[in-house]
């Protein structure tokens, strides 16, 4: 049996998004007998667990509980703790979700743990942004130092995939999608939990729920939603799923703009119960200024939900308007970024033509099925990753 040591700055229960829920959908589908996950992670509470096995994946926390304290000492605690894992499980690989996790392992290595590893890139956030941060900006000599010694480097989108030769990478590049929500592709969920959903929202007959799952950061867009939402009619909402740091400036967006009975902000909802809000509504929309893929979009299209969305980042992979868009036929409702006008014409045609949508939400549906479905991808990353950074083939 082979093992692998993880890094990830955060892990479940606490701060899931896609990058995480990936690392679970993937290593869940590979058999224990055959690799064995240890993951080193920050401790962002106090009442988590030191130590405990999540799925297949023995999770290490470090750090001191919810304090800025805590992640600043996260790098240095996890060498350490990687460094004790290295000598006590003797690791056969690492794997690095998303680039500032570079650092704990070019520091290993710099301290002669020589095991290969596997950079995976997930990042939302632009080039610019992910490398032009202040804070990162001292440690910019490991992270491209991370880069060039990478073993292999897989992506989630082609798009991610030009990041690495930028930072001096010249070895080999994968790229292998994320998939939907589970709960979507499955039909968890019964007609009757729906309904349940729609009374707890207060969601009235002849009502229509705009929708977002997404965190609530500046790359996704939101105050661009509720400004079209102004000059929307009356009997549309939107409904915002989540958490993040643009909250409090979104609630005043909103009553600046006099739509407080009109915009539903849930909080922090469960991962698993996220599907129910999407099935609930009947428009996802996600104007995003930048994406590295894009799981809650494609959720949604499992979700045989009509998808509005701008072609940024890793969007452009799989949302097409089939006129002005290269590639397949239809497939969402594409807009231009900051574009108040494209969200408004958008949920508009949308709303006018029923047999349209029907055709363009079961083809996007199909298309999840077959590219972004969890069983193909664990089965790629074990054959075209793992083998490579294990010396299998």
């Amino acid at each position: 049996m082979k093992k692998i040591l993880i890094f990830s700055l955060a892990y479940y229960p606490r701060f899931v998004s896609g990058a995480e829920a990936a690392v679970r959908e993937i290593t869940d589908r590979i058999d224990v007998s055959d690799i064995e996950f240890h993951m080193v992670t920050l401790r962002f509470d106090a009442k988590d667990l030191r130590e405990e096995r999540v799925g297949n994946i023995w999770v290490h926390r470090v750090g001191v509980g919810p304090s800025y304290l805590s992640k600043i000492l996260f790098i240095p605690l996890a060498v350490w703790k990687g460094w004790r894992l290295c000598r006590k499980e003797y690791m056969d690989a690492a794997w690095v979700l998303m680039t500032y996790m570079l650092i704990p392992m070019a520091i290993l290595r710099l301290l002669r743990v020589r095991i290969p590893y596997v950079l995976t890139l997930q990042d939302g956030d632009p080039y610019d942004k992910v490398f032009g941060r202040l804070f990162i900006r001292p440690f910019i000599p490991l992270i491209d130092y991370g880069f060039r010694h990478a073993a292999i480097i897989q992506t989630i989108s082609h798009y991610l995939s030009e990041w690495p030769y930028k930072r001096g990478y010249t070895g080999a590049i994968e790229v292998i999608y994320n998939g939907s929500d589970t709960n979507d592709l499955k039909d968890h969920f019964s007609l009757a939990d729906v309904e349940e959903c729609k009374k707890e929202l207060g969601k009235k007959e002849g009502e229509i729920y705009l929708v977002n799952t997404a965190r609530l950061e500046h790359q996704k867009a939101y105050d661009v939603v509720i400004r079209a939402l102004a000059q929307l009619p009356k009997h549309i909402s939107l409904l915002i799923v989540g958490s993040g740091t643009e909250e409090a400036m979104l609630r005043d967006l909103v009553h600046s703009l006099g739509l407080d009975a009109r915009v539903k902000f849930t909080g922090y909802i469960d991962r698993e119960k996220v599907t129910l809000y999407r099935k609930a509504s009947d428009i996802f929309i996600g104007p995003s200024r930048s994406e590295g893929l894009g799981n809650a979009f494609l959720s949604a299209m499992a979700s045989r939900i009509p998808v509005i969305a701008t072609r940024e980042g890793g969007l452009a992979e799989f949302m097409f308007d089939g006129a002005s868009t290269p590639g397949p036929s239809k497939t969402g409702w594409v807009v231009q970024k900051d574009s108040v006008e494209d969200i408004v014409r958008a949920v508009e045609e949308i709303l006018a033509q029923p047999e349209l949508v029907h055709e363009v939400t079961e083809r996007a549906r199909a298309m999840v099925e077959q590219k972004f479905n969890w069983e193909h991808i664990a089965k790629d990353m074990r054959e075209k990753v793992f083998t490579k950074v294990l010396g299998e083939n």
